[in-house]
Order: C-alpha cells, then sequence, then structure tokens
C-alpha cells in the first residue's frame, strides 16, 4: 500500500513539474509593467525580465530610481514616474501604458510598490499611521489594479500581487499585516472573476528579506517614534521594558531575514512566463517551513506561540 502511495505522490510531483517547465510563447513580444521599481523585489525582477527579453515598463516613485535602473538595462526597458497613492498620477501612468502596448495590451502586472511602517503595537499608533500603509499596500494596489485591467484583459495576461507571509500570520501590530490581508483577500476575488476572460492572477508570500523597506533600523526608529507620541496612560501600562524589547525584537530581523532576493523574484519570472502558473508562492524557506505550517494550525496554538516569543507589557494581567 504504501509503495502505491508513493508511487502516486512522485508521480504527481512530476506531473506538476513538467507542467510548471512550460513556457508561454513569444516572450519578446509581451508588455510587464512592474510598480516600485526604485529598489528591493520590483528593481530586481525588472532587471531580470529585461534580460530574459521581455519589454519591461517600470514604474519607479523617483526619477532617480527610473534613471539609475535604465543606466543598469538596455534599451527596451522604458520608466514612468508613478505614485500609487495618487490618483492622477495612476491615470497618467496608465495613459502611458496604453500607448506603448498598443493593441496587445498588457500581459502583465506586477503589484510590488509597499512599505513596512510604522510597526509597533496597535496602542501606540494613531489612525493616520494605519492609513500610511493602507494607502499604498492595498488601496494603491487595488486602483492600479481596476486602472489596468482593460489592458491585462485584452492581453488575457498576468496579474502578480506581492503580499507576504504576514498576510497569513500576525506578528505584530499596525497597518502592514492588515494590508496583506486585503491583498490576499482581493487577490482570491479577483481570480476568480478574471478566469472568465482567461486572466491569471498570482499571489507571492514571501518571508523575511532584506530589502530597503524592511531595513530594521529604519522600523525600529519609527516604533519608537510611536512611542514618543504615545499618550502617558500607554506609555506607563507598557513601561520600558516592554519598549526595549519591542525594539530588540525588531533589531533580530536582521538575522531572521535572507539576502537573496532572487528567491521572491524567480516566484514572480515565474508566475509571469509559465503557461500554468501558480495560485499562490511562497518565498523563502521560513515561509515554507515556519510561517506557511503556521497559518493552518488552530488559532488557540498560534495564539500561544506568538504570546511566548512576545514581551509584555509593566501591567499585564
Amino acid at each position: 500500500m504504501w509503495l502505491y502511495l508513493a508511487t502516486l505522490v512522485g508521480l504527481y510531483y512530476l506531473l506538476r513539474w513538467y507542467r510548471e517547465r512550460q513556457v508561454v510563447s513569444r516572450l519578446q513580444d509581451k508588455y510587464v509593467l512592474i510598480t516600485g521599481c526604485d529598489s528591493g523585489f520590483g528593481n530586481l525582477l525588472a532587471r531580470q525580465l529585461d534580460l530574459r527579453g521581455l519589454r519591461v515598463l517600470a514604474a519607479c516613485l523617483t526619477e532617480k530610481g527610473a534613471e539609475q535602473l535604465r543606466g543598469q538595462t538596455s534599451d527596451r526597458l522604458e520608466t514612468v514616474i508613478l505614485d500609487v497613492t495618487k490618483t492622477e498620477s495612476i491615470a497618467a501612468a496608465t495613459q502611458w501604458v496604453k500607448e506603448r502596448t498598443g493593441d496587445r495590451g498588457l500581459w502583465g502586472l506586477v503589484n510590488n510598490a509597499g512599505v513596512s511602517v510604522p510597526t509597533a503595537p496597535n496602542e501606540w499608533l494613531t489612525k493616520q499611521d494605519f492609513m500610511k500603509i493602507l494607502d499604498i499596500n492595498l488601496l494603491g494596489v487595488i486602483e492600479v489594479t481596476l486602472s489596468l485591467l482593460p489592458l491585462v484583459r485584452k492581453a488575457r495576461g498576468r496579474v502578480v500581487n506581492v503580499a507576504s507571509v504576514m498576510g497569513r500570520v500576525v506578528f505584530n501590530g499596525g497597518g502592514y499585516c492588515i494590508s496583506k490581508y486585503g491583498v490576499e483577500a482581493f487577490s482570491d476575488s479577483l481570480r476568480r472573476e478574471l478566469s472568465h476572460f482567461g486572466v491569471k492572477v498570482a499571489i507571492i508570500e514571501p518571508g523575511f528579506f532584506k530589502t530597503p523597506l524592511a531595513n530594521p533600523e529604519m522600523i525600529s526608529a519609527k516604533a519608537k517614534e510611536a512611542w514618543d507620541q504615545a499618550s502617558p496612560e500607554v506609555k506607563e501600562s507598557y513601561g520600558e521594558n516592554f519598549l526595549a524589547s519591542t525594539l530588540k525584537a525588531m533589531q533580530l530581523l536582521e538575522k531572521m531575514s535572507t539576502n537573496d532576493l532572487s528567491l521572491v523574484t524567480d516566484c514572480m519570472e515565474h508566475a509571469l512566463t509559465a503557461c500554468h502558473p501558480r495560485t499562490r508562492y511562497s518565498a523563502g524557506w521560513d515561509a515554507k517551513l515556519i510561517y506557511l505550517p503556521m497559518s493552518y494550525m488552530p488559532t488557540f496554538l498560534v495564539d500561544a506561540i506568538v504570546y511566548w516569543r512576545s514581551p509584555r507589557p509593566t501591567k499585564a494581567v
């Protein structure tokens, strides 16, 4: 019996391996728009796809980032300035994409732009702190996608949304985890709706990686800033020791994070170029071996694990 079971499992993975190795034809004619190309995942993916021969439309927040990227890539790659929090900027970028893609449509849209701060216990933060992240990580993703969907549908192309393991398991307060849970929900609804038009939607769920936006010093500084602006009652309830422990935990991100960003961009590239892309990609061994399994555990067990590793406030019960 076990031999038959092992054979079936082996055949399943062999078939999946074969399907996932099939590549879309005429990649050199495909246009892909990537947001957040100034640095990190977006920057590396733009260079990676350019080497692959695709026609990359790289959206950067700053002219400096766009200029640096153009200096590292071929003449095929074009850049546009895009602020995903501004409707007029999205409208201008959409028109720019239309002019370049013409009747071909947009094969790929990669919603990569995002921020991770401020991240701190919820009670230290204000509504504006939450909105800073939600405007970029969630509402920006939604508006950019809705603006470009007609072009993606025309090409029967792909939408690739960057979520996070923090969109499956919550370890801290603030808007980041909320935004990534929202990206997961938006992507799921989008995938089901667009399947009628031959459009595929993939979600990238990276673990912890060393990128400019996940700089532990910046995260710690923003957490300290949130603490400084908290009310005296909040400070008394949590205590200085809780602050110190929280900052120390954030510094540990440096040791936990992975340097190899290609683990993420390879997933993005596969989602854009494979005939049979996956629905979800878990990037990084920490995502595969720790956080993804945790997301399937009973809630009380996950709560116990997170509670065990978290600092305790001074006035905790």
